[in-house]
């Protein structure tokens, strides 16, 4: 049977500031610009988390959304929403909270609950802005 892609997206607000401690605020605001404001900055994010897997053969689904959904919730966005992500965020600990780094972390607290579900996590994909995305799809 052939595998089926599906993504579910959710959305979450959350500050954060790119800097890296070991430089001064001047080198920050060299490499960072604007983005290493002292007092950080937000943005709503979207997030879009693809599974794939075959399809069930009495329901057609790769796997039931709404258990994806929850997982996704519980995971991820509970821990980032409305938060700062340099401060609240237990799995951004000691990651520049860049856009690349915020892609794999997910990935990285998605990528066994998902396996629980009987599809493989195939993406995860995260707009900062209207310009600006990350995609990640595992080492």
């Amino acid at each position: 049977m052939p595998q089926v892609f599906i993504t579910r997206r959710e959305r979450f607000a959350a500050s954060h500031r790119l800097a890296r401690p070991d430089w001064n605020d001047a080198k920050n605001l060299e490499v960072f610009g604007k983005c290493s404001n002292p007092n950080g900055h937000g943005h709503n994010y979207e997030l879009w988390v693809t599974v794939k897997g075959e399809q069930d053969p009495e329901t057609s689904f790769v796997t039931d959304l709404s258990q994806l959904s929850r997982i996704i919730k519980e995971e991820v966005i509970d821990h980032l929403d409305h938060k700062n992500i340099d401060v609240d965020v237990s799995f951004m600990r000691g990651r520049l909270s860049s856009t690349e780094n915020l892609c794999v972390a997910i990935w990285e607290q998605l990528e066994a609950p998902i396996k629980n579900l009987g599809c493989a996590l195939h993406g995860v994909k995260v707009q900062e802005t209207e310009n600006n995305t990350a995609e990640y799809h595992g080492a």
